[in-house]
């Protein structure tokens, strides 16, 4: 019994001697440091994909406005052959009055005659009348020249009562059209033809029914044929 006891001591510590030389279940490697002396572990860096930059998307650039009212209100009014003009010269009440502009162009005062109107705007006569004043009329002329009449328009085409009519200031083709009594039953409404003289010439253009409309234009509306 006691011998039976001795062998399995022995066996016991062949078993604990072979744990302690792994290293690899037991409490401690072998020849390792314990815990408390082993240097701290290293902080593992985190790899990050690089950061593409953001490209903006640059702000669009704001647009001009090409409004056909917009582009014609702009444009200074010039005279021609059918209006008629209130010239006032101050102090001067022989030379003050209402001239028409002819078919030449012109209008004509006493003294200084003739004095050229057509394609001139009202800042460009006043100045051309003053000019001529001076020349040994008036010492210190002051003209102010206004519109008292535009020139008539014209109508032609697919309208009720096509002809010439009165200008109405900041008016439209549809402006035009009413006063003409409308359109006919036949009456294409998206082919409308305005005929304008600019410096001796005529400038054709298809237009819009709200497109305005100056002292002088001819407005032409077609006719459809379905």
């Amino acid at each position: 019994m006691r011998s039976s006891r001795l062998i399995l001591l022995a066996i016991a510590a062949v078993t604990l001697t072979g744990c302690l030389q792994t290293g690899g279940s037991g409490m401690f490697a072998r020849n390792a440091p314990p815990p408390w002396q082993r240097p701290a572990a290293r902080p593992v860096a985190m790899q990050t994909a690089p950061i593409e930059p953001v490209m903006m998307a640059e702000p669009m650039a704001p647009q001009p406005i090409m409004a056909e009212a917009m582009a014609e209100g702009s444009e200074a009014y010039t005279l021609d052959s059918g209006d008629k003009l209130r010239v006032v010269v101050f102090g001067q009440d022989g030379l003050s009055s209402s001239y028409a502009v002819d078919s030449s162009g012109n209008i004509t005062m006493p003294l200084i005659g003739a004095v050229r109107a057509r394609g001139m705007t009202t800042a460009g006569i006043q100045q051309s009348i003053a000019a001529k004043l001076r020349q040994g009329f008036v010492r210190e002329p002051h003209v102010a020249v206004e519109v008292d009449a535009y020139r008539p328009f014209f109508i032609l085409g697919e309208v009720t009562l096509p002809g010439q009519y009165p200008y109405v200031p900041n008016m439209s083709v549809e402006t035009a059209v009413a006063i003409a009594g409308g359109y006919t039953p036949r009456a294409f409404k998206r082919r409308i033809e305005v005929s304008r003289p600019i410096n001796g010439m005529t400038e054709r253009r298809v237009v819009s029914p709200t497109y305005p409309v100056r002292p002088g234009d001819t407005i032409n509306i077609s006719e459809r044929w379905f």
